[in-house]
C-alpha cells in the first residue's frame, strides 16, 4: 500500500542572460527587464492551485532552479518563500537552495539570497577554463567563480554546491583533473562533476564540437573519481559528491520516488494520492507568455500507471548508491517486493546487485551499466 513520502517543492525561473549552447532545459534568453512582481505573484498563484497536493505534510526542502534564479532579486525572493511558507508549514530543518550563476550575482550579494530565506546555493562554475567557459557560452570568467564561491563562505552558507562538467570540448585528461583541483580548494561542501552530453534541440546538437573519445572520457571519469574522494567527496549519486553531512536533501528526494510540486514554467512535479492510492505527474504551462498569461497554469497531468510504477521507481533509486530499502520500494509503488523477485534474480546472477533479505544494494559493475540493469525490468 502506497504511504505519503516527504514532500519537495521546486519552483522554476525560466530566465537567463543568454542561452548556452548545450542547455535543454526550459530557459529563455533576457529581453529587457524581467517581470519579476508579476512572475512571483503567478507563482504563489500556482502552489495555491497545487495544496491540495501537500495532504498534511510539512515542507522538506525547495529547489529554486531555472534558468538563472539569481537574476531575481533578494527582495522577490524573499517575497516568494514567505508566501510559500504562509501557504505550507517548514519543516524545521528545510533545506531551501537557489540556483545562480557567478556571472550574474549583480543585484544583491549573497548574504541577502540567505538572509531572503535561502540556506543552499547551487553554483554555476563548470569549468574554471576560460576557453571551456566561453565554449560553452558562460557569461563568468574563472575569477568570477572563485569570488562567488568565497562570497558563499563568507556570507555563512552552512551549504554550497559548485557545478562542474567534464568531456568538454577539446578537453584534456589534465585540464580536467585541474577543475577538480581548482574548485577543492574552494572547499565546497558539495559538488556536482558530471559529463557534458549532447542533447536534442540544442546548438550544440546542430553543431557539434569536438568532444575526447570514449578512451579518454573513461580514464577521466575513473581517476576523477578517485580524485575526489581522495579529497573527501564521497560520492553518493552518479554525479554528486558530498564532503559527510552534506549531500542534497532536495535531489536525494527526487530519486527516492519521494513527491515534490513543481511551480513555474514548464515545471514538473510528481504526486501520490493517498486517498486514492494513485501516483500522477504534473507538467505546468512552458512559455512565460503563456504562463503569465493563464489563470489555470496546469499544461498536464498523468498517472504513473501500476505496471510502470516498478521501473519508474528504480530508475531513480539506482541514481543513489546507497542500498535500497525493500519496505521503502513497496512504500512509494504501493507494490510487493516479491513483483520483482525474477528480474532481481537476473541482475543478481550477472552482478550488477546484491540481494539481501531486507535491501538491494547495486553493485559497483550494476552502477557502470544501469542501462542493461534496467533493461530487466521493462516487461515486469
Amino acid at each position: 500500500m502506497l504511504t505519503l513520502p516527504p514532500l519537495s517543492l521546486y519552483i522554476h525561473i525560466p530566465w537567463c542572460v543568454q542561452k548556452c549552447p548545450y542547455c535543454d532545459f526550459n530557459s529563455h534568453g533576457q529581453h529587457g527587464e524581467l517581470p519579476q512582481q508579476e512572475y512571483v505573484d503567478a507563482l504563489l498563484e500556482d502552489l495555491d492551485q497545487d495544496l491540495a497536493y501537500v495532504q498534511g505534510r510539512q515542507l522538506h526542502s525547495i529547489f529554486i532552479g531555472g534558468g538563472t534564479p539569481s537574476l531575481f532579486d533578494a527582495q522577490q525572493i524573499k517575497r516568494l518563500l514567505d508566501g510559500v511558507q504562509a501557504r505550507i508549514v517548514f519543516e524545521d530543518s528545510i533545506e531551501i537552495t537557489m540556483e545562480a550563476n557567478p556571472g550574474t550575482l549583480e543585484h544583491d550579494d549573497l548574504a541577502a539570497y540567505q538572509r531572503a530565506g535561502v540556506n543552499r546555493l547551487s553554483i554555476g562554475v563548470q569549468s574554471f577554463a576560460t576557453d571551456k567557459l566561453n565554449l560553452l557560452g558562460r557569461i563568468h570568467d574563472e575569477g568570477e567563480a572563485q569570488a562567488a564561491a568565497k562570497q558563499a563562505h563568507k556570507a555563512g552558507f552552512n551549504s554550497f554546491n559548485l557545478d562542474l562538467m567534464h568531456g568538454l570540448p577539446n578537453q584534456s585528461y589534465e585540464q580536467a583533473m585541474a577543475d577538480i583541483a581548482q574548485a577543492a580548494e574552494l572547499n565546497p561542501p558539495h559538488l556536482s562533476w558530471y559529463q557534458l552530453t549532447i542533447e536534442p534541440n540544442t546548438l550544440f546538437h546542430s553543431k557539434p564540437p569536438q568532444l575526447p573519445d570514449d578512451e579518454a572520457l573513461w580514464h577521466i571519469y575513473e581517476q576523477g573519481q578517485k580524485k575526489l574522494a581522495e579529497l573527501g567527496y564521497q560520492q553518493y549519486e552518479i554525479s554528486a559528491y558530498a564532503k559527510p553531512g552534506y549531500q542534497c536533501r532536495h535531489n536525494i528526494n527526487y530519486w527516492q520516488f519521494g513527491d515534490y510540486i513543481g511551480i513555474g514554467c514548464g515545471a514538473h512535479g510528481k504526486i501520490t494520492d493517498l486517498s486514492q492510492q494513485q501516483l500522477f505527474r504534473t507538467v505546468k504551462v512552458k512559455h512565460p507568455k503563456g504562463y503569465l498569461s493563464e489563470q489555470d497554469y496546469l499544461f498536464d497531468k498523468s498517472e504513473i500507471a501500476l505496471n510502470d510504477r516498478a521501473l519508474e521507481y528504480l530508475m531513480n533509486r539506482f541514481r543513489l548508491m546507497a542500498a535500497i530499502p525493500k519496505v521503502e520500494f513497496e512504500q512509494r509503488t504501493g507494490l510487493a517486493a516479491a513483483s520483482i523477485i525474477k528480474p532481481m534474480q537476473q541482475a543478481q546472477a550477472k552482478g550488477l546487485v546484491t540481494v539481501s533479505s531486507e535491501h538491494w544494494q547495486l553493485t559497483a559493475k550494476g552502477s557502470m551499466f544501469v542501462n542493461e540493469l534496467l533493461g530487466l525490468f521493462f516487461d515486469e
